[in-house]
């Protein structure tokens, strides 16, 4: 038979968590910007007994994503991909944050819609960011969901005079990953395939440690604190609620956004964190 492919887009330590999860019996591409990682994380899957191969990626490129896509089709059916790259409020600057999570996420979803199997499904990461920037506007959540991707960037709402921060950058992008989803969705199913984003809040990854250390760290401990369930996540816990959405199990779930953040959401709207 043609064999399962799983592909992972950036091989950090949540993308990983999924990947063992929903990769039993399937063979696993490892894609990552750089390929020291890549091979890293495979080696670490091979020895765990997965098949595992590898691949670089720079997801703001259409080209590269085209090749990544040629990869994986080669070495058998696109039944899941794991769609784990970003970049963070404080490792870039709002452009950038837009190129790589806004752009490149609906390129991913582009070119993989068009050769997940059926019966396959993919998962994006977004964040709880998404959730916390105010009602977008009808027409503009329409315009982030459904413009062609190579027109996104162009969007009004999204030039420097309107996003002037990386964390709005990062909050648009994270919410137009979600709304993306949702109208990808709708394409997806046409060939009996699913897609789901994940939000998480803080999950405790070597990039988590870097914010907590560094400027952004005391309002990140202050979010943990005033959460209701007042700690931080672990990559495995976001791994349980992709294997659901992934498995058979989430058979009925496409175009969903899973907010998991611990009540940090909550705590905002209705909280000791909410802006005063």
């Amino acid at each position: 038979q043609n064999q399962h492919v799983i592909v992972l887009i950036g091989a950090g330590l949540i993308g990983q968590a999924i990947t063992r999860r929903v990769s039993a019996g399937k063979k696993v591409l490892v894609a990552d910007l750089r390929q020291e990682t890549a091979d890293a994380v495979a080696e670490t899957l091979l020895n765990a007994g997965f098949e595992a191969t590898t691949a670089t990626v720079d997801v703001s490129s259409r080209a590269s994503i085209q090749t990544l896509v040629k990869s994986a089709t080669k070495l058998g059916d696109v039944f899941g991909v794991v769609h784990a790259a970003g970049v963070s409020p404080s490792q870039a600057s709002p452009q950038t944050i837009l190129s790589v999570d806004l752009y490149g996420t609906a390129v991913v979803l582009e070119e993989f819609g068009n050769v997940i199997a059926r019966g396959g499904s993919a998962v994006v990461i977004a964040s709880q960011s998404g959730h916390r920037i105010g009602a977008l506007t009808a027409e503009e959540n329409k315009l982030l969901a459904t413009t062609p991707a190579d027109e996104l960037l162009k969007l009004p709402m999204l030039q420097p005079d309107q996003v002037k921060d990386s964390l709005h950058a990062y909050q648009l992008s994270k919410r137009g990953n979600s709304l993306r989803v949702m109208a990808e969705a709708v394409r997806w199913g046409k060939r009996g395939a699913r897609v789901n984003t994940i939000s998480p809040g803080i999950i405790i990854t070597p990039l988590a440690r870097d914010e907590l250390k560094g400027p952004r760290g005391e309002g990140y401990r202050r979010m943990i604190d005033h959460s209701p369930m007042g700690r931080a996540g672990v990559p495995d816990e976001v791994g349980n609620v992709a294997a659901l959405l992934m498995s058979e199990e989430g058979a009925f779930i496409t175009g969903s956004d899973f907010l998991m953040d611990g009540g940090v959401t909550a705590s905002y709207f209705f909280g000791e964190l909410a802006p005063k």
